[in-house]
């Protein structure tokens, strides 16, 4: 399964032209922009089985750094300064790395309307 299955090639392509410059990456805005935050909790499921590359159950640092590229090939690597704050806010439990319950970064986007980057709080 691919991520074009579940959210549209263009909204995609979007969100990836949105952060094409390094340290723009935001991840509210970014799911906002691809449509993720639209999607039903079994999409978002679906999402994070493919962003777990390795099917650990978890999404680690190095899969986070190449998150971009899952949805498309081409696209920038996170800088070591975005993924870490991605992972600081999605990681629950602080085991530095993403499990189940960190779905919710995915859930949490649709609480908020702004497009505004703040990941405190997430």
């Amino acid at each position: 399964m691919s991520l074009s299955s579940i959210l549209s090639a263009d909204a995609i392509d979007k969100a990836i032209k949105d952060c094409q410059a390094p340290d723009s990456f935001c991840p509210k805005k970014f799911f906002q922009i691809c449509g993720l935050t639209q999607k039903s909790p079994q999409d978002i499921k679906k999402v994070f089985g493919i962003l777990d590359n390795d099917a650990s159950g978890y999404i680690e640092d190095e899969e986070l750094k190449f998150f971009l590229q899952r949805f498309t090939p081409s696209a920038r690597v996170l800088t070591d300064k975005e993924t870490k704050a991605f992972l600081v806010a999605a990681d629950g439990d602080s085991d530095g790395r993403i499990g189940a319950a960190g779905r919710n970064i995915f859930l949490c986007v649709k609480r908020t309307a702004k497009n505004k980057c703040d990941l405190e709080g997430v």
